[in-house]
């Protein structure tokens, strides 16, 4: 098995389409998965301002499947050819496959956010029946919630901006709670699905210092810094702990699986990860 990378007339090409692009780490994991399991296939990021004429180009050039993220995840949906049930629900896109039938190129959308977050909880819980909080009231709040409530937990929004919270609350058809309110809420869960405790902001927490230890698991899409102050305070009240890579991670295998149709080599995009983190 080759553990490097030959780019020739054969190699199927991938990518992220985003603005900003520069910082993601999808082109990490996703060439270390292809080199992993030696398949001739690149993972390249494309700055994107018009997303439209980005589809286009995907059209024209062959390109095999591609990521989708801010600010495109939405704005996408109405230039594909076909799009995932879940994805529909979810109103937001981040995976596209290209798939050729007969003479026509079809562009299928799908949602794997909602995969990035359930995977890892459903190593430590049974989510069947799991009462989760979710704090924030923005698109990763929305694709982990309408995962959780697929995988048959119940949900609670927490959010400071009432307008935005209660609205998508209604969406998914849960209570909404003000972030003050907090300690009123109950569960085993609890996922911090805003950007707050991100660097440089790493001494902030969504949530006093005491919350945490009330949850038998404490996620955190934020993978700048790995360990979080609101991760370091439910690690002090003797939660597991589950940090932002993890979801990256798994909505990447998700995809490469999706794309490839083979099983991702999980512990090489992930080692690929912690070293990008760590190289900063």
């Amino acid at each position: 098995m080759k553990k490097h990378m030959t780019i020739n007339g054969n190699t199927r090409v991938y990518g992220i389409l985003g603005n900003p692009v520069h910082h993601s780490l999808s082109p990490v994991m996703h060439n270390a998965a292809f080199i992993g399991l030696g398949e001739n296939r690149v993972y390249l990021p494309f700055k994107v301002e018009d997303v439209g004429a980005a589809l286009q180009g995907l059209r024209g050039l062959g390109i095999h499947g591609v990521s989708v993220t801010i600010p495109h995840k939405e704005n996408v949906m109405e230039y594909l050819d076909r799009i995932d049930p879940v994805a529909e629900k979810i109103g937001a896109v981040n995976t596209i496959k290209s798939e050729t039938v007969g003479e026509r190129i079809l562009l299928c959308g799908y949602n794997t956010d909602w995969l990035g977050a359930v995977r890892p909880l459903a190593q430590f819980l049974e989510l069947q029946e799991e009462k989760a909080v979710i704090l924030g009231a923005g698109g990763s709040a929305r694709a982990i919630g309408f995962g959780l409530l697929e995988a048959g937990a119940s949900i609670t929004l927490c959010s400071r901006t009432p307008a935005r919270g209660r609205a998508l609350a209604e969406v998914l058809q849960c209570p909404w709670c003000a972030l003050e309110d907090i300690d009123e809420l109950g569960g085993r869960i609890l996922i911090n699905a805003t950007s707050v405790g991100m660097t440089p902001d790493q001494e902030r927490s969504p949530v006093a210092a005491t919350v945490p230890a009330r949850y038998k698991v404490v996620m955190d899409i934020v993978y700048s810094p790995l360990k979080t102050k609101l991760l370091n305070d439910a690690e002090a009240g003797g939660c597991h702990t589950i940090n932002g890579l993890e979801m990256l991670l798994h909505q990447g295998v998700a995809q490469f699986e999706l794309w490839t149709d083979r099983k991702a080599p999980v512990e090489d995009m992930r080692r690929a990860l912690l070293r990008a983190v760590a190289a900063g």
